[in-house]
């Protein structure tokens, strides 16, 4: 992260919600002179009602901001700063932009930014983080299995409460995050696709029957899908095959992101649960 900063005007740090952008993006305030602004916060919104001027204002600092595909018209007077900002002769560390949502933020910076900046994609804790020593380390991979790489899931004080603050993430990404972004999807209708997926993890997706348990066409479903998998939360696994015709007909599988989301849309709330459970037991742990 603080490599990219200092070799490229922008740097775009894409995860989830709640994966912890911007626990990340806070501590790298502490170490630069930089301002951060979160594009959820109304006062932060308002500073930015004459964006070029404000920012103009911090040209000498490094810029966060914070949910960034809340404000797409910003792309575009960004672009402006930093052609600015390299003829005065700086050329790196001007913007750090925190976004949760990989394809949307791709397509709206495509072009504006062209060149100027550099995605990184953050995922939850691994293995390797939550391990403390060799002793500890079989306990934490079963809490991690369980409840995933988001933080306040893996650090919550029991399982039960782990999944009541995974539920609480899946209602509002459904219920608030979707509907903000533009989306007009019945939540429920939604859910349900999510739930199938994660009873599919890893095998191939009939879309036809999906469309049927759904009420809606093949089309519908797809939609569907792309905005799982455009929030980070679904990962579309391309197929691969020597003969790249046959890799084009082949469908491709999709996985949910976090083990603890898949478990909680699954219904399965403690480690026994976990381990007699028929779609789980023959799938290895990675």
């Amino acid at each position: 992260m603080y490599r990219s900063i200092g070799q490229v005007p922008a740097t775009a740090l894409l995860g989830a919600r709640q994966v912890g952008k911007t626990t990340l993006a806070k501590l790298i305030a502490k170490q630069t002179d930089s301002i951060y602004l979160d594009l959820e916060a109304p006062s932060d919104l308002l500073k930015l009602s004459d964006a070029s001027t404000f920012l103009s204002a911090h040209s000498d600092k490094l810029v966060i901001l914070d949910e960034i595909q809340r404000a797409p018209e910003l792309f575009m007077v960004l672009r402006g700063l930093i052609d600015r900002n390299r003829e005065k002769g700086r050329k790196s560390g001007q913007f750090l932009l925190l976004g949760s949502a990989s394809m949307d933020l791709l397509r709206q910076t495509s072009e504006s930014l062209a060149g100027r900046i550099r995605y990184i994609e953050m995922g939850g804790m691994n293995a390797l983080e939550t391990q403390s020593d060799a002793i500890d380390t079989f306990p934490n991979i079963k809490g991690l299995w369980l409840r995933g790489g988001f933080p306040d899931s893996y650090l919550a004080d029991d399982d039960g409460m782990a999944m009541d603050w995974l539920e609480d993430l899946i209602r509002t990404y459904l219920e608030r995050d979707v509907p903000q972004m533009g989306f007009r999807v019945p939540a429920v209708r939604l859910r349900r696709l999510w739930t199938m997926l994660a009873h599919l993890q890893g095998e191939p997706v009939n879309h036809s029957k999906l469309a049927a348990n759904l009420e809606v066409d093949g089309k519908t479903v797809a939609n569907y899908i792309d905005i799982l998998t455009d929030l980070l939360l679904v990962r579309r696994l391309q197929p691969w095959h020597a003969n790249v015709k046959k890799r084009l007909i082949k469908s491709p599988r999709y996985y949910i992101r976090d083990s603890g989301i898949q478990h909680r849309l699954l219904g399965i709330d403690h480690h026994d649960a976990l381990l007699s459970n028929p779609i789980l037991v023959h799938q290895p742990f990675k």
